[in-house]
């Protein structure tokens, strides 16, 4: 355990903070590093159905006697807690023979306030079981489960499809199948119970009884909140993990991506907790004794903060590239199995502007294989089907421009153009034709009123 005795107290600590939550203990923190009362870390567990205080004392050191788990016991019998309570020695050392001696016989003697040692053999045991880094002295998260990155009723490619059904003048069944791509993203649901009371001369001003839960991408570098459509994501599914197993899912993606997760959980405990003192300061307001009215801000302790549980899942990022002709779409989200939470959209936007978005319609080009927003969708003129502004030929016929797929069918326009009668022709520009027929009309009324016909 060379690289555990490089570590400092406060660092052991926090590293056995770790190890403790991820063997499953409950409500896991550290005690005040203010008073040294016997106890580092505090944690709970349950028993057949009976919830008992845990009181751990950590030395990191080489040999631990009898007179630190003597102070244990005191500390456990003073320890404020409604229910059974036990204890725990934990050193990088080894414990003394009149320390075992005495843990022995609080065992035989059946007492109120048993003691359990683990010393640095037992700590390599633990290390292969929970993927200790001895080399770093960290605790790595390593996560086996991940929510589901498809729907099992489905095909990989029906948020895709089902994306395009907005799309006018393309059909489902001329859609190719997607290069698809999954990213399974570390995230940390951390859910903490917060209870501050704020009291001035005048009484209770102020009370804080929340139980929030903090979503956080758990990359490597600074963690981040998820927005609330993954959080929800996430705290609505983690019951329904799956395991992560790469060649599982080879089958249905062309590419995947696991990414690690770049700290450990207590480090993600820390930065959750201030974030969560952060968000639950206010300033109140108040009127004193002396009928002055007062400001004060109330931010919450971190004694007020307790950490409930720390949940590890990865969070499938799946990216969806559909290619038509010149101009390739993606459509990227988050799943868990039918939910998702879409990140890009590039179907629901114009290939010529910046027009985006389910208020506004798109419509295929079988031209070129771009989606236009109405402002570029044009008729063409010979077909009498959709074509972007893109790509048309454009020419105008009866001072109106008409919109072509290509030369050759402006060429063959042209001809059928020229055959035309003068009405047909000017029938190719209804606005010229109204306006005409409009000008007449007002012009033989006005003639009528000279001659007093009208």
């Amino acid at each position: 355990m060379a690289v555990l005795d490089d570590l400092s107290g406060f660092e052991f600590e926090d590293l056995m903070e770790d190890v403790f939550r991820k063997l499953g203990y409950e409500n896991v923190r550290q005690a005040d590093r203010t008073a040294d009362e016997g106890r580092d870390v505090l944690m709970e567990e349950v028993v057949d159905g009976t919830r008992r205080a845990i009181v751990v004392e950590c030395k990191h050191t080489g040999v631990v006697g009898r007179p630190v788990v003597q102070k244990l016991h005191s500390a456990i019998a003073t320890f404020d807690f409604d229910g059974p309570r036990r204890g725990m020695v934990v050193t990088t050392g080894r414990f003394t023979g009149s320390a075992r001696e005495y843990v022995e016989r609080l065992r035989e003697n059946d007492d109120p306030h048993p003691i359990e040692l683990i010393d640095g053999e037992d700590l390599r045991e633990i290390a292969d079981e929970i993927g200790l880094d001895l080399y770093n002295g960290r605790i790595e998260i390593l996560c086996e489960e991940t929510l589901r990155p498809t729907d099992p009723s489905a095909s990989v490619d029906a948020p895709v499809v089902e994306a395009f059904r907005d799309v006018e003048n393309i059909d489902e069944i001329d859609l190719p199948e997607p290069h698809a791509a999954v990213t399974f993203r570390p995230a940390v649901a951390i859910s903490a119970q917060i209870g501050a009371i704020f009291e001035t001369s005048v009484g209770v001003i102020h009370r804080t009884h929340e139980q929030p839960t903090v979503v956080l991408h758990a990359d490597r570098g600074r963690p981040s909140v998820a927005d609330a459509d993954v959080a929800s994501l996430v705290e609505d599914n983690l019951h329904a993990t799956v395991d992560l197993e790469p060649e599982r899912f080879e089958e249905d993606f062309d590419e995947l991506d696991e990414r690690r997760f770049g700290q450990t959980e207590t480090e993600y405990k820390d930065w959750a907790v201030e974030r969560l003192r952060r968000q639950y300061t206010t300033t109140v307001t108040y009127t004193g004794d002396n009928n002055v009215t007062y400001n004060k801000e109330c931010e919450p302790n971190l004694s007020d903060i307790s950490i409930q549980s720390i949940e590890p899942v990865y969070v499938p990022e799946i990216r969806q590239t559909t290619d038509l002709q010149s101009y390739s779409y993606p459509f990227e989200y988050f799943a868990a199995g039918p939910s998702r939470v879409t990140v890009e959209d590039g179907i629901h936007r114009c290939v010529h502007c910046d027009a985006s978005g389910s208020s506004e319609t798109f419509t295929y080009c079988e031209n070129c294989g771009a989606i236009s927003c109405s402002s570029h969708t044009k008729t063409e003129r010979l077909e009498g089907t959709p074509v972007c502004t893109g790509c048309a030929v454009t020419e105008r016929f009866a001072w109106k421009t008409k919109y072509f797929y290509d030369e050759e069918n402006l060429e063959a326009f042209r001809e059928e153009y020229e055959a035309m009668p003068l009405h047909r022709k000017a029938l190719e520009n209804t606005y010229l034709v109204v306006g005409a027929v409009a000008t007449s009309l007002l012009l033989a009324v006005g003639l009528l009123a000279i001659a007093g016909v009208v």
